[in-house]
């Protein structure tokens, strides 16, 4: 069977770039297609011979991709997958696009239904940004196309139980599965001994993730917080935040990631997150998670148990919620196997499975 991945952009690392890469263990031999594809900020893809669409020779698209919204379907278009048996494709945005012919089979490992189109388009036109402005004059003609892209994928597979349910609310849709994506838990571990002070966000600095919530709170408590991330919003969380708060960058290496995980009292988080990969390495590592209850995040913690679940994405909601944790005790063994439910070799074993199924159902 000859299989071809296909991916949004390989610009950057975050969770959905741990997932091609543990889908490569399953494809070795897969190529990776791609509209832009920047080396740099990319050296993860290293492994795969990544294939990026004509988009790659515009100026400014590798690192500004979010100025060219109207390109991007017709680049994914653009790729010929005669000569493959099985695609997959994992998107948040435009790479369901693809066109295939009847004898290749697409399979979409749905990431989430464009946010920016859907579940985020009131967020995203809010402000008055060039791209906001273009967002709101191009957005309904965005969505339509989306719509017909989303028809093209003949399975789909969500990465959370709250995506699935955005993809039957906005594609209307039938999911397949629910896979969730792989964490290493033999690596994101329980330290000896941990120091157990300071509280822990990590994430883009993005407004859709809602770092100002988590900011607005820890400037009001006053309990020491460390921010791992950088974005859009870091130089104006930087201008806000209080003597508490501590911007560590981008962490470079894995063991830096570790680190902080086990020694940090616990991981809080205010978004509406798709699943939350660093949720289930923190459980993981042993520790509390903090989040919204209307979240991805909420089917990785057992509220009361491994972490707690606030109502309202606001500060003075997450506030309480980090009161109520300060009166807890919470067992780093049960949090860790909450963690180690999302181990990579159970989304390995669980894909390979539905692939099976699907492809021998395809004969």
């Amino acid at each position: 069977m000859k299989v071809a991945l296909v991916y949004d952009r390989v610009n950057k690392i975050g969770g959905a770039e741990r997932v091609l890469l543990s889908l490569h263990e399953l494809f070795p031999d897969a190529p990776l297609y791609t509209a832009v594809y920047a080396p740099k900020g990319a050296s993860w893809a290293n492994v795969f011979k990544v294939k990026p669409t004509w988009m790659n020779s515009i100026p400014f698209a590798k690192d500004h991709h979010e100025f060219f919204p109207w390109l991007t379907p017709f680049a994914f278009e653009s790729i010929d997958f005669d000569d493959f048996d099985l695609v997959i494709s994992v998107t948040s945005a435009e790479a369901k696009a693809i066109l295939t012919k009847p004898k290749t089979i697409h399979i979409c490992y749905c990431l989430t239904p464009t946010r920016y189109l859907w579940s985020g388009f009131n967020l995203y036109t809010k402000g008055t940004s060039i791209s906001s402005f273009f967002l709101k004059l191009l957005g309904p003609m965005l969505q339509r196309w989306d719509l017909v892209a989303s028809s093209r994928p003949d399975s789909y597979i969500a990465i959370s139980n709250r995506v699935k349910k955005r993809i039957e609310t906005y594609y209307h849709r039938l999911v397949d599965a629910v896979i969730y994506p792989p964490v290493q838990t033999d690596f994101f571990i329980p330290a000896s001994s941990s120091r157990n002070q300071y509280y822990l966000y990590i994430s883009r600095l993005v407004p859709y993730k809602r770092p100002d919530v988590v900011l607005d709170a820890f400037n009001k408590n006053g309990y020491p917080l460390i921010v791992i991330g950088t974005g859009s919003e870091k130089n104006k969380l930087m201008e806000q935040a209080k003597g508490n708060i501590t911007f560590a960058g981008s962490v470079v290496t894995d063991k830096e990631l570790l680190d902080y995980y086990q020694h940090c009292r616990a991981l809080v988080f205010s978004g509406d997150e798709d699943f939350g990969i660093v949720a289930a390495e923190a459980q993981s590592c042993g520790k509390p998670v903090i989040a919204y209850r209307h979240s991805g995040m909420a089917e990785i913690i057992t509220h009361g148990k491994t972490g707690i679940l606030f109502d309202k994405q606001t500060s003075s909601s997450l506030r309480a919620a980090v009161e109520k944790e300060r009166t807890m005790t919470f067992d780093s063994e049960l949090c860790r196997t909450q963690g180690v439910r999302f181990d990579e070799n159970r989304f390995k074993e669980e894909f390979q499975t539905l692939i099976k199924t699907m492809y021998n159902r395809s004969l």
